[in-house]
């Protein structure tokens, strides 16, 4: 044989050899790829998972706050730990969770034992039957003849007298609460509002799906054959569970919406007509921070008159509100210029100006680069940016005051003089 025909049957060989490769390969990935669609990687995480039961106290939890408000183990003296249990991250996530609810209550007890504020029910007039909501107002809330502070979280998990969950388990509770907004407040002569935006349903256990009826067509297979079908089934389902275990399932929710309060937007809008414009303080501040801008910038689109005749100024804190996309008119914009500002997640130092990204109230530096750091590091230049407003506020009063006075002065002079010529 020649050298010539040698060369093209290796040749041919070869590439029969990686046609053949190529082919298995695609073959296999076939398989993988069928096989890797019968398992849901959800329900692989999920393998030998404990029990979704955790404690409902921070004692049980063996965590408690420490005199600088910090989240300690009672025990060990470390911070919280987040992965519990490695390479399980659904059960250290559900377990953070339950946490955060105990959280939750915990703030709620501070705002009513510290700070000394009650718990008022929205809708006002709810039914004893119906999902319902509440806010927290101090003892002169409603009286304090001068000055009202209102306080607008963003949107989330977060409730009533909270900026952030993470910053309260994390870092400590002056950072993660608006405890020390409302303690300086009330140091300082405000009443104080505190809303509760994310408070808008209920949630209830969802009723079990009635069992199915079976088909006409069904009924007519023989019994025998029916049960012999149903083994089958349920032996598929017992070898699948038997190699991806059986996961825990959580009982399904659906969730009925609170009167008027069903979004944060709802919620501010509601407390507005029957709290804020009601209170008799001349002077209302807000600090609204994330979410809390955009709800806020919508209060104004709703009820424009009345926010600028009581509103006197308004810290917002790495607010999300856009007046563009939100149709926010022209006199809302110049309105936000005049009595807004804007403390932004940035790098430079707190207070230093930030190119303003649209036509509305000025932006400065919040001096963190921390989204929900913002409120805690900006406490005390919104405090002295109300303290400016209050005073400006009140030297125009005093001016058109002794101008009106001044013209009523001389008119009767005007008139005295007309009448003697």
């Amino acid at each position: 044989m020649s050298e010539c025909k040698v060369r093209c049957y290796i040749n041919l060989l070869v590439f029969f050899s990686a046609w053949m490769r190529v082919k298995w390969m695609c073959k296999t990935c076939v398989i993988l790829s069928y096989l890797l669609s019968r398992i849901d990687l959800d329900e692989l995480m999920k393998k030998d998972e404990p029990p979704l039961n955790f404690p409902k106290t921070l004692e049980e939890f063996e965590y408690a706050f420490n005199e600088q408000g910090r989240l300690r183990h009672t025990t060990t003296g470390e911070a919280y730990a987040f992965n519990a249990r490695e390479d399980l991250h659904r059960w250290n996530q559900k377990r953070y969770e339950a946490l955060g609810e105990i959280i939750t209550r915990y703030v709620y007890q501070l705002l009513e034992t510290k700070c000394n504020l009650t718990k008022e029910i929205v809708p006002v007039d709810a039914t004893a039957e119906e999902p319902r909501s509440f806010i927290y107002l101090s003892a002169d809330a409603m009286s304090n003849p001068t000055k009202l502070l209102v306080l607008i979280q963003g949107c989330g998990v977060v409730r009533a007298g909270q900026w952030a969950r993470r910053l309260i388990i994390n870092q400590d509770l002056d950072s993660g609460t608006q405890i020390p907004f409302i303690t300086r407040a009330q140091e300082e002569g405000y009443g104080v509002m505190v809303l509760n935006p994310n408070e808008n349903h209920l949630e209830v256990e969802r009723p079990a799906k009635p069992a199915p009826l079976p088909s006409p067509e069904a009924s007519d297979e023989p019994a025998e054959k029916r049960e012999r079908k149903d083994d089958r089934e349920s032996k598929k389902k017992r070898d699948f569970y038997e190699k991806y275990r059986n996961p825990q399932k959580e009982s399904e929710t659906e969730q009925i919406p609170i009167r008027e309060n069903g979004s944060p937007e709802e919620h501010v809008l509601y407390v507005w007509d029957h709290f804020v414009s009601k209170a008799a303080a001349r002077n209302v501040f807000v600090v609204a921070h994330s979410y809390g801008g955009l709800s806020l910038v919508e209060l104004m689109i709703q009820r424009e008159a009345q926010v600028k005749n009581r509103v006197c100024a308004v810290a917002m804190t790495d607010s999300i509100h856009n007046v563009w996309h939100q149709d926010a008119n022209k006199s809302i914009q110049e309105w936000l210029q005049q009595h807004c500002r804007n403390w932004v997640s940035s790098p430079e130092p707190l207070d230093t100006p930030v190119e303003p990204m649209l036509s509305d109230c000025p932006r400065v530096s919040a001096g963190t680069e921390r989204h929900e750091l913002t409120s805690w590091r900006s406490f005390n230049s919104i405090f002295q940016f109300f303290s400016e407003a209050l005073q400006t506020g009140e030297e125009e009063e005093t001016s058109n005051t002794v101008t009106t006075r001044s013209s009523h002065r001389t008119k009767p002079d005007h008139d005295h003089n007309h009448n003697d010529l």
